[in-house]
């Protein structure tokens, strides 16, 4: 099995950036597990049904693969339209669904099946890839996560206040960590890495040293 960096944490906390920045330092692949969800709340978007609607039958028609570290969706590769907040908020509903999940497993498995990986995402260390060479757990206060995404205009909606965001992340916390299935939680094993009041970099120079 190929080697695996597994990075989880709460929406907000820096993971992508983060997990970009490390996948660059180590030279490995970076794979975004976000997005999947991400992808799926768009599938559903464009074809009208509501995210909480979404059946085992609609996923099949679908065909969703990683290229490398590219998301594609029916060959059509996903970019700006993984960034809509409509689908960072379908993400979190949507990955709730246990055949949602099961229907994800082997495109996550196979993303690390040919190359090295750092993947981020709720439960790749607890679920996807218990058996990851290395975990971390990437957090940050709710009101630090809150300040980042009003900093991140192309996830905010229009009229958004820190206020209504605060309260979306601590909604979003809340479904994650008490969902029936692979709700997120630092696995035993992994090393917590809080990001409040450190920059990028800091965190990267953390994460790389434990790697290395």
């Amino acid at each position: 099995m190929s080697t695996v960096v597994a990075i989880d944490g709460p929406a907000g906390a820096g993971k992508s950036t983060v997990a970009r920045k490390v996948a660059d330092r180590l030279d490995y692949a970076y794979i975004n597990t976000g997005s999947l969800y991400r992808a799926l709340a768009y599938a559903a978007k464009t074809s009208g049904i509501a995210f909480s609607d979404i059946t085992p039958e609609f996923l099949e028609g679908l065909t969703l693969e990683f290229r490398g570290a590219d998301l594609y969706l029916n060959g059509k590769i996903l970019e700006s339209e993984l960034r809509l907040p409509e689908c960072a908020t379908g993400a979190s509903i949507v990955s709730a669904k246990p055949f949602v999940r099961d229907y994800l497993m082997p495109v996550q498995r196979n993303a690390a099946a040919q190359q090295w990986i750092v993947m981020e995402g709720r439960d790749i260390g607890t679920v996807v890839f218990p058996d990851a060479e290395k975990k971390f757990f990437v957090t940050a206060s709710p009101e630090e996560r809150a300040r980042r995404r009003m900093a991140q205009s192309s996830e905010v909606a229009d009229g958004a206040t820190f206020e209504s965001i605060l309260a979306d992340i601590i909604a979003r916390d809340e479904r994650d960590m008490n969902r029936a299935v692979a709700p997120l939680r630092q696995a035993d094993d992994a090393v917590l890495i809080d990001t409040t009041g450190l920059n990028i970099e800091q965190v990267v120079d953390k994460i790389a040293a434990y790697c290395r």
